[in-house]
């Protein structure tokens, strides 16, 4: 999918993705690995405790960003209201994997648990067609990204081009078109099978 990439995303921002070592080996051509190579000024780790990543405690404790993490809480800054106040460029540290897996790991990281959360709110519904989402408003990463991208760009913390934000999802759009159309290619081969069978 990476040839439908057409330019990775210089941002202000920093980005790093948390994933869980689940959604690491159940594919390598998830939304976090797209999120991952459509930003420039982003990087992946995988685990579940961070607590002691010298990496991550690195991006947390540097002079250059504001360190923050994607996940909505009562005491969240709403990126849709508010901006992000500070003189530093943002640190986004998003997470990767099913919300009961997240909260496990947002809970055992006690260097993230401690940052301040953004959040945002929307009326999207998630094109991840091929995946059953936990409810209707459910996002996958990418698409999440694509909403703080479009916030912050509100907020002038980013100036991307309009063009550039219509077509971050292209990469997710031809792999969710690929699989349904391998599904399509399946089911052609089942019923020729069973058709077959009865020759």
């Amino acid at each position: 999918m990476c040839e439908h990439i057409i330019k990775p995303l210089k941002t202000n921002t920093k980005f790093v993705i948390l994933m869980h070592p689940k959604e690491f080996k159940k594919t390598k051509n998830g939304t976090g690995h797209l999120t991952n190579n459509s930003i420039e000024n982003c990087e992946l780790h995988v685990g579940i405790d961070f607590t002691n990543n010298e990496r991550i405690n690195t991006l947390i404790n540097s002079n250059e960003y504001e360190p923050f993490v994607l996940y909505p809480s009562k005491n969240s800054i709403k990126l849709n209201d508010e901006k992000i106040g500070s003189k530093k460029n943002a640190l986004i540290f998003i997470i990767d994997s099913t919300w009961p897996c997240s909260k496990k790991m947002l809970r055992l990281s006690k260097n993230l648990a401690s940052l301040k959360k953004v959040s945002f709110t929307h009326d999207k519904s998630s094109i991840f067609t091929i995946k059953t989402q936990p409810n209707e408003h459910c996002l996958s990463t990418i698409e999440s990204t694509l909403c703080v991208l479009e916030q912050l760009n509100k907020h002038d913390i980013e100036n991307i081009k309009n063009i550039y934000l219509e077509e971050f999802l292209n990469p997710f759009k031809k792999m969710v078109a690929f699989q349904i159309s391998c599904t399509d290619e399946d089911k052609k081969y089942i019923r020729f099978k069973t058709n077959s069978s009865y020759k």
